[in-house]
């Protein structure tokens, strides 16, 4: 096992679900096996700076990826991040790029097979990046059980998960143990798959609709009541896309429920209030110099005067966005946070109509210059 740089122990026992997840990623080959496109990312425009740190990642490492949205948070140079349900590595090799060599990437997976193929090519990634000494490590474990895999606690400044949660029986586990290792401040940022209501026993139960990212899907309200309840601030959503199923078989047992891959931001910040603040963006991030679309209620133009409500200012204000902000004292009395019941269903309508077939980020378009028109 490699060197996390957090440590490594392991006690977690297999559920009858975690068996049949198994199972179903060792079978998959590729993406072209899947049988929805809940686990493939939707197709679309990338940052010139992403699509080039893809481009190096070696194309067996991407061809048994399988995630349903872009798990690229901002601010990374430096960071240690930890990616839940790592898989082939795709990401962890991309984001490897993007914390250099001071930053480190941990990449924590339950499947060996999948874990094999990312120890494979860890060396080449490295030769390839031009790092000396690896920033980048796996280990084999579960999302439910970080501590008995050894990650310690108010480690990470950054967590990101790929289209995993969904495959985990007990979601308020996997949300309890992250908010555990992340540092005061540090962020869950995750794509994954939502219903539109609570899903049938039927639906539960079926093992290849729950290896496919459906059938462990949360109806999507319940997600900020979880949050909620394991401590972190209200989900803040960054974009969503409608997922479709073309298997005959398994959209008579679907029936009438819907289903989307959605991002979401969620912060682990210290306990106390803050006051509303105006802020202003320095312009200074990495592919959204001109314009950071924050999530999909807030976009802050460079040198552009924004109110924000106590919540998003404390996060803004916090570790890694401090020096990229200017704030000043809120020029508004009682600023109020923007409703934090963003469905994202009429946001992945909203997107597709503005523009059809594409990845969205929040209410721009991922290139940045598109959201300062």
């Amino acid at each position: 096992m490699t060197d996390s740089g957090c440590g490594s122990v392991q006690g977690f026992s297999d559920s009858s679900i975690h068996v049949d997840v198994k199972e179903y990623y060792t079978v998959l080959k590729s993406t072209s096996d899947l049988k929805s496109n809940a686990c493939v990312a939707p197709a679309g425009a990338l940052p010139a700076f992403i699509r080039q740190a893809l481009g190096k990642v070696h194309p067996e490492v991407s061809s048994r990826y399988y995630g349903c949205g872009l798990v690229v948070p901002e601010s990374l140079e430096g960071c240690r991040i930890l990616d839940l349900g790592s898989g082939s590595g795709r990401d962890c090799f991309m984001l490897s790029q993007l914390v250099g060599h001071k930053g480190h990437v941990t990449g924590i997976d339950m499947t060996e097979e999948q874990l094999d193929v990312a120890r494979k090519y860890l060396d080449h990634h490295m030769k390839e990046f031009g790092y000396e000494t690896p920033n980048v490590s796996f280990v084999q474990g579960y999302i439910e059980a970080l501590a008995e895999a050894g990650l310690q606690r108010n480690c990470f400044d950054i967590i990101i998960s790929n289209c995993v949660v969904n495959l985990s029986p007990d979601k308020k586990r996997v949300l309890a143990e992250a908010y555990s290792v992340l540092k005061d401040g540090g962020e869950l940022y995750f794509s994954d798959v939502y219903s539109s209501r609570r899903l049938t026993n039927e639906i539960k139960d079926h093992k290849v609709l729950w290896g496919e990212c459906i059938g462990g899907a949360l109806w999507w309200e319940d997600l900020l009541q979880l949050a909620n309840e394991v401590g972190f601030s209200r989900p803040r959503l960054v974009t969503a896309n409608i997922i479709t199923v073309d298997n005959k078989e398994l959209q008579d047992i679907l029936g009438d429920f819907k289903f989307v891959s959605a991002t979401y931001r969620l912060f682990k910040l210290p306990e106390g209030s803050s006051r509303p603040s105006r802020v202003i963006y320095n312009g200074g991030i990495t592919g959204v110099e001109n314009c950071y679309p924050f999530d999909c209620q807030y976009t802050f133009k460079a040198e552009e005067v924004v109110e924000v409500d106590g919540d998003l200012a404390k996060i803004l204000s916090f570790l890694r966005f401090a020096e990229d902000f200017t704030f000043e004292p809120s020029g508004q009395c009682g600023v109020k946070a923007k409703e934090n019941l963003v469905d994202p269903f009429e946001l992945a309508l909203q997107l597709e109509k503005q523009s059809p077939g594409s990845t969205t980020r929040g209410c721009c378009s991922t290139q940045s210059a598109s959201c300062c028109k």
